[in-house]
């Protein structure tokens, strides 16, 4: 194969893995608009409803970490392949489901799917494009990808529901799993990272996934159970006690699921902490936009859906040129102009009113938005993956994935709680309701926007640019121990 065609091999690489990806980010926010035909569909019960969101999110963080692992160890396509199988049928039963259980265990099928595809498919990327230019053009597009996976994932839901039904939310899927899963072979390459063994941690692969399962468990249910309930706060020993067993057996362990020296890559433990600060701030502002556009303003899942197309037409254009701006004026500054905007667009909701209008309420806020979802997570996925060496490839992008998930479901937890108790006590003082969950709204976007700023501060005082500006050399390999 000549230089060209190994070039252009690489694009086509990318263009199937940003398909993969962009299904997997699709299916965290699809199902939102869906859920009151859903719920119609299958009888459920109000307080089953959530899980079929929770299933998801719980699979999906929980074992991350084992999939970028486990992606280094046995062959990052043949993995990635392995988890698109598994997302594709689970996404036929989901479409298929006759009852709760069914569409719930499906749905953690689904999730499973995800959490192998997400880190393998990333780890595929920064094997495939070499460090430096070439690798942030083929970020860029990743990023773009993402960003607009979520907005996207709102309007293809709320059409799809409205014209062919709420199982085709999920049966889309199936043609572009299968079409992914034959394309594969031939256009992806087969890459292990080089430990010297094939050994998986098994001990620490439990200890890390339920601890991490817990704890989503833990703070998706806390709205019923209360978060000072007995019941919450054990959840949230037992996935801390989790969490010191698995240091422990890390420590100890002669392979260890996450080598702690990784984390000695400042810019690498930056981007996590920022990621996690996007995934609960971004995360929150669909689930907040979407729940008042239903809720106080009596929007059609149609229109909801119809209404996020500004985000997602802005999101990629911006997405490139973050990618430009990324190679001119480094990826710190591109990272905190992105925060600084989803910090604006945040800010901006919070005057969200019950007699809104989408031009003056909304608009203003997506724009900005979309700008910060493309200027976020372009450079965050460069600097997750900064000084990272090939055999740490699938780590670190499960490591970042992770990040953003759990930071997800924790975020709408707490905020979720902020908004309904702010919205409890001015019902109790006789305020009307489309007035009380706007303001319980309010304030959820309010705290949001903190968490986003703190992203801001954490960008530029932890993230380095020697280390995302410049490709390492010569810098000696991590330890694996």
């Amino acid at each position: 194969m000549n230089t060209a065609s190994r070039a252009g091999h690489k694009w086509w690489a990318l263009a199937l893995l940003c398909a993969s990806q962009f299904m997997v980010v699709l299916d965290v926010a699809i199902v939102n608009v869906a859920l009151p035909s859903i719920q119609t569909g299958l009888d459920f019960s109000q307080g089953n409803l959530q899980w079929v969101l929770s299933a998801y999110t719980l699979v999906f963080g929980g074992f991350l970490l084992l999939g970028g692992r486990t992606a280094d160890l046995y062959g990052r396509r043949r993995v990635f392949m392995i988890g698109m199988l598994v997302f594709t049928v689970a996404s036929l039963l989901c479409g298929l489901a006759q009852s709760e259980g069914w569409l719930i265990g499906a749905r953690a099928m689904q999730g499973l799917g995800a959490a192998i595809i997400a880190p393998a498919a990333l780890s595929i990327v920064m094997t495939t494009f070499e460090e430096g230019a070439e690798r942030n053009k083929a970020l860029g597009v990743w990023g773009a990808i993402g960003g607009a996976g979520a907005a996207v994932g709102v309007l293809a839901g709320g059409i799809l529901t409205s014209w062919l039904g709420w199982e085709w939310i999920f049966f889309v899927n199936v043609p572009v799993g299968a079409a992914v899963l034959l394309l594969s072979r031939s256009l992806l390459e087969e890459s292990t990272a080089d430990l010297g063994h094939r050994q998986l941690d098994v001990a620490g692969a439990v200890t890390i996934t339920s601890g991490l399962s817990i704890l989503v468990y833990a703070v998706v249910t806390a709205h019923d159970h209360g978060w000072a309930s007995a019941t919450t706060i054990g959840l949230l020993v037992v996935s801390a006690l989790l969490h010191v067993a698995f240091i422990a057996i890390e420590r100890r362990s002669s392979a260890p699921l996450v080598p702690f020296s990784i984390l000695r890559l400042r810019t690498l433990t930056g981007a996590n902490v920022v990621g996690f600060l996007m995934g609960g701030s971004i995360f929150a502002m669909f689930f907040f936009l979407s729940l008042y556009m239903q809720q106080v303003l009596g929007w059609s899942a149609m229109k909801t859906g119809v209404s996020y197309l500004a985000i997602a037409l802005t999101t990629i254009p911006a997405a490139g040129v973050a990618q430009a701006l990324v190679t001119r004026i480094g990826v710190r500054t591109v990272l905190a102009a992105g925060m600084t905007c989803n910090t604006i667009a945040l800010l901006w909701f919070t005057q969200v009113s019950v007699g809104g209008s989408y031009v003056t309420d909304l608009l203003p806020g997506f724009l900005i938005g979309a700008v910060g979802l493309g200027f976020s997570f372009v450079p965050i996925s460069i600097a997750a993956l900064a000084g990272v060496r090939e055999h740490e490839a699938g780590l670190a992008s499960g490591l970042i994935n992770t990040s953003q998930q759990i930071g997800g479901a924790v975020g709408i937890a707490i905020l979720s709680t902020i908004a309904t108790t702010r919205t409890s006590d001015l019902l109790t003082t006789g305020t009307a309701l489309p007035f009380a969950l706007t303001s319980g709204f309010r304030a959820a976007f309010a705290v949001a926007a903190v968490l986003a700023l703190v992203g801001v501060v954490v960008t530029l005082v932890v993230i380095r640019r020697s280390d995302v500006d410049v490709a390492p050399a010569a810098e000696p390999a991590l330890e694996t121990a």
